[in-house]
Order: C-alpha cells, then structure tokens, then sequence
C-alpha cells in the first residue's frame, strides 16, 4: 500500500461541454457516442439487448471496413463478449473520427470548426486556442496544441440493476454472475474503454459487490479511475446509502446523476412527492459532507484491500436531467445549483446526427403535442413508463388482439420478472403470462364493466424490451425479422414543445443559447411541469383508493401531499429570490404555482384508516 500526491481536485465547471446525452430507451442512443463522442459530446448507450448490439456491430464493422467475428449465442459467455466488442469497436471508431477532426484543421478545417464551434461562447478552450493562434501561426504546430487540448466525449453504457433474472442454458439454471444484469457489467469491465458506467432503477448490493471483481473500478496510484461509476438517484438519502455502500468496498462514486422522477423519458421512478428542486437544492448544501464521508470510508477500504490510497479526495460531480429545455434553465441549473452538467435527452430524438431512429417513429415526435404524450403503464416491470400515443408498437399489440391473440411472443425475454406461475420467471407482456391471466379473469365471472376493465388493466403491458431497440434496426435498413416492425418510443413530456428536426449544431446552439428552436408560446417551466405531473399523480393515487386505508397507507399519501406542499413553498421563495431570472415567464410561473397549490390542497385524503395489521379488502 502507498500513497502519492495527486492533480488538484477540487470541482470545477468544465472547460467543454455542459450538457450530456443521457441513455435514450435501448436503441437511440446504442451509437450515439460514435456521432458526437469525436466532437467532445459525452453520451450514455443501453448494455439491455446483446441481440441488437451484436447487430449494430456487424453494421459497424462494414461502414467502417473493420473485420467482423459474429459471436454465437452457443458460444459461454456471449452476453459479455457481445459487448466487449461492440464497446471496443465503438473505441476504435471514435478515436479514428477524433483523430480526423483535428486532421481537418490542416485540410479543410470543417470537422475541427463544428467542433469549436458548438462549444459555448464562454468556453476556455475557445479562448486559449484563438489566443494560440494569435501567438502560433505556423500550422505544424497546432496540430500538437489540439493533442494537448482537444477532449473526446465520454463513451458511457448504462446497466438497469433490476435485469437480474436468472438465465438458462439447457434447461438448468445458470450461476448469478450469468444474469443479464452481470454479464452486462462483466461486458463492459472487460472491454477497452476508459469511461464511466451508470447505474438506473435503484440499487443492488449484489451486483455492487460483484464489481469488485474489476481493477478498472479501483482508483490507481495516482487517483485516477479507468471505469468510472455513476448513480443515478431520486434524492440524497439514495445517494449516502449507495455511494457508502460502494465506499465501503474501495469503489469510489465519481457522479450522481439526478433525474426528474416523472419529467423524464422512459421509465418514471416517482418519489414520495419530492420535487427536482428541491432535491438538488440538498445535494447544494450538503455536497462536501457527502464527498468527504464517501472518501472516508474509500481510502479505510482500499488501505485493508492493499490497494493504493489517493492523497486527496477524488472528484465528485453533481449531475441532473429531465425536463430541461431552454438554455435560461440549463445556465441557472449550473448557477444556482452548482451542476457540473445538465443531460438532454428528448430534444435529441429530433437529431439524425445524435440518435439512431426511423423517420416515421422522428416524424410522429415532431408534430406531438402535450396530449399525446403520458405516463403509461405499458412496461412489463411495473414501473410508470412516459409513451407516444399511437406509437406503432402498441398500434401491433392492438392488431394482435383484433386477431383472437394476446401479448408478445418474448423473442428476447429481457424484461421477465413475474414469478405468479411457477419459478420460472415470465414477461407480464407475454403471450404465455396473458393467456394464464385472463384465464383467471375468465373464472371470475364479472359483471361486464369491471370485466372490460380488468382486461384492458391486464392487456396495457406492451413489449418494449424489443419495441425499444426496433427503431435503430429499421433507421439502418437493416433485418427486422425476430423483433417485427413495431417501434415504442419514450420521450420526455418536454418533446412536445420541439417541433422541427434539425441538425447537430443547431440543438447544441438552442442549448447554449445562440438561437431557440421552442416555437411553443406556453411552455411552462421545467420544475412547474414537474409539480404539475406529481399533483396529477397523486390525485390518481388517492381517486384509486376504493377501501378505508390503513394506517401505513395513511402516513404515505400525507407524506407525498405533505412533500409537494414544501416544493411549492420552495418555489415560491426561489422564483421571488431571483427577480431577474425567467423574467419574462415569472407572472405564469407564479400563477402556475398558486393553481397547483390550491389543486393540491383540494385533494382530499380519506380521513378514515385501520391499523395496517388488519386486512382491508378492496
């Protein structure tokens, strides 16, 4: 064990991009990073479907002439192989385009000045080169201040925790490490890339210790991290447990990443009434407690596993996403909040030059409104999902049914967790599991009304474990074959106020302020359309009780009530804090905020609950 001193860490606002691009379902952003990585954009790709990823490695590998070994699912290991190779390939690839980038300058100078030219006015990079050239005219010696200067975007994967089913292989079941999840991990721990993993839909101590297993998640001798780690978390308290957790076995927690719990794509993780605001406001006041604890128990970790103890602390940086969409929002979350970068997701759907869709499912983005876009709950996990309505997978689900069927033939079976009928896990959008559920619907014998809707209750499950990835497939022309036509789409509600598709520079310009592609004369504020969704949801909540709650469920929905009741308060005291900000949206804002309070305060709670020990049927 020893120690040696390390570069300066404290956290800075970085001299590049501000933004990211988050992980868009399982294909739109499977090869993002080989579109904007060259230009310094960092972006985030699904490790869900080893299928799809197998299939976009080949396409790859003849786009770019590289050569291509297919990996059999025969062959051990070939979840983990699958995408130690995609990931390497994607390595190759973006290395390649940056080194063409900063070739450009010399030739026709194009690549380099997208690239310069879509970072923000304020940037340092911009400043330091014009003054290089100010002072550096000979053009030899450029090229070595771009090697010295110049960043590639991060090339980071994001793994679900909750892809922990067990898999087979001829009928016996197959060890833990050997679970979607794992493997996925394994795949990425193996490959080449120096980048950083991001972990979604809650923790797992399990897989949490089986990384362990990997050097590259250790800091080296001089603090720095191969494979960095990234949560993304509802609130603070997730982010000390988890990041302790991951402490306490000499892994080091380099980003939490804050999404909005309904005012996101994909899956909707609600809190208890929480509100982004709020929350981010506690990572404020509370971040060098929460980094020195952290780096407390990491260095007593690392200094019993003999491992090389970092002198000073690591970095720790705060990250947040969902719902953000003009640069006043995106410029006062990194002010007032102290972000170190802000993700946009949706906006990007719209960007042929970041995401990988079809132009029907791109064209059905562009001209949604507010209405067509909800918070379904079409996903087989039982997780609020955000959806298009009409998007042409569902359209395929409701065929099926016109035609005597039910549910999904669970070509991939990425999504099976329900173990109601046997140890042998099923998708709740199965065929199989359909059918033996409206089996039991059948024996009940309803009147029609509640029979028609248990059916449609049990029927919503769509198969988005495929729908996800179909897009990128039918973008590229190629097969569709197993996964069939039907694309689902998750944007964020924020898409409805992006109509045009436009190009890279153009989104990143609307970012940064340099232009605004929002047409939409009422868009409300990013943390108002939260509030605004929570105060929808919990009036769902408390319209679905049909039953005197109980004791536990009482304190639940006073707590969740009580929770947004303090977010506006919050509000109100931030908005009139900043009298200059959003100036010209503070009158809607206000109001906006005073009609949701008195809709929330009209939302009555039954009065009426049993002690949680005595059961209460519906």
């Amino acid at each position: 064990m020893f120690t040696l001193h390390k570069m300066n860490c404290m956290r800075t606002t970085p001299n590049f991009h501000t933004f990211s691009i988050p992980v868009m379902g399982i294909g739109y952003t499977i090869d993002t990073a080989i579109k904007v990585a060259p230009f310094g954009i960092s972006s985030v790709m699904s490790l869900v479907d080893d299928i799809l990823i197998e299939k976009m490695r080949e396409f790859h590998s003849k786009q770019f002439n590289l050569p291509f070994n297919p990996i059999s699912m025969k062959v051990d290991d070939y979840r983990a192989k699958r995408i130690t190779a995609y990931l390497d390939m994607v390595d190759d690839i973006v290395k390649s385009k940056f080194e063409q980038v900063k070739s450009s300058f010399v030739n026709t100078g194009k690549d380099f000045d997208k690239y310069l030219n879509m970072l923000p006015n304020t940037s340092k990079l911009k400043h330091d080169f014009n003054e290089f050239m100010q002072n550096n005219g000979a053009l030899h010696q450029v090229k070595g201040w771009l090697d010295q200067h110049l960043n590639l975007g991060s090339i980071d994967v994001n793994i679900m925790t909750k892809l922990d089913k067990v898999n087979y292989k001829n009928g016996v079941a197959l060890p833990q490490e050997n679970n979607d999840a794992f493997a996925a991990l394994r795949g990425f721990a193996q490959s080449k890339v120096s980048s950083s993993v991001v972990f979604s839909a809650g923790m797992s101590p399990k897989l949490y210790s089986y990384m362990a297993q990997f050097d590259d998640f250790f800091p080296n001798a001089f603090g720095e991290i191969k494979k960095k780690i990234i949560l993304k978390v509802s609130d603070l308290r997730s982010a000390m447990v988890q990041g302790q957790m991951l402490a306490k076995r000499g892994l080091w927690v380099s980003e939490y990443r804050i999404e909005s719990g309904l005012n996101c794509g994909g899956h909707a993780f609600a809190t208890e009434g929480l509100l982004m605001g709020p929350i981010l406001e506690d990572f404020k006041t509370n971040y060098a407690d929460l980094q020195a604890k952290n780096f407390e128990l990491l260095k007593s970790a690392l200094s019993t596993q003999e491992r090389s103890v970092p002198e000073e602390t690591l970095p720790l940086r705060i990250t947040a996403q969902g719902g953000v969409g003009t640069s006043e929002e995106h410029d006062f979350l990194l002010s007032h909040y102290g972000l170190d970068s802000v993700g946009w997701g949706s906006p990007f759907l719209l960007v042929d030059e970041a995401s990988t869709i079809d132009v029907d499912t791109q064209n059905r983005l562009a001209t949604a409104k507010e209405d067509d876009l909800y918070l379904s709950h079409i996903s087989p996990l039982g997780v609020r999902f955000n959806s298009l309505r009409g998007n042409t997978k569902d359209l395929e689900k409701q065929l099926i049914m016109e035609s005597g069927q039910v549910g999904s033939s669970c070509p991939k079976r990425y999504l099976v967790s329900n173990t109601e009928f046997g140890d042998r896990a099923l998708c709740t959008a199965s065929r199989t599991y359909l059918t033996k559920k409206l089996d039991e619907l059948n024996l009940k014998k309803l009147p029609t009304l509640e029979y028609h809707k248990q059916f449609e209750k049990i029927t919503e499950k769509s198969c988005i474990c495929v729908g996800l990835g179909t897009s990128a497939l039918i973008a590229n022309g190629l097969d569709t074959k197993t996964e069939g036509s039907g694309v689902s789409v998750c944007p964020g509600p924020n898409i409805a106020y992006f109509d045009q598709r436009v190009n890279l520079e153009t989104m990143v310009g609307h970012i940064y302020g340099k232009l605004n592609l929002i047409r939409h004369t009422k868009r409300p504020h990013m943390f108002v359309k939260e509030l605004s969704m929570y105060v929808d949801y919990f009036k769902e909540k408390v319209s679905e009780l049909n039953h005197v709650v109980n004791k536990n469920e009482k304190a639940s929905l006073d707590t969740f009530q009580a929770n947004l009741q303090k977010g506006i308060h919050y509000y109100n005291d931030l908005f009139n804090q900043y009298k200059q900000s959003f100036a010209h949206i503070r009158v809607d804002i206000a109001n906006d905020l005073a009609r949701l309070e008195a809709e929330l305060k009209s939302i009555k709670i039954p009065e009426k609950w049993v002690e949680t020990s005595v059961l209460v049927k519906p």
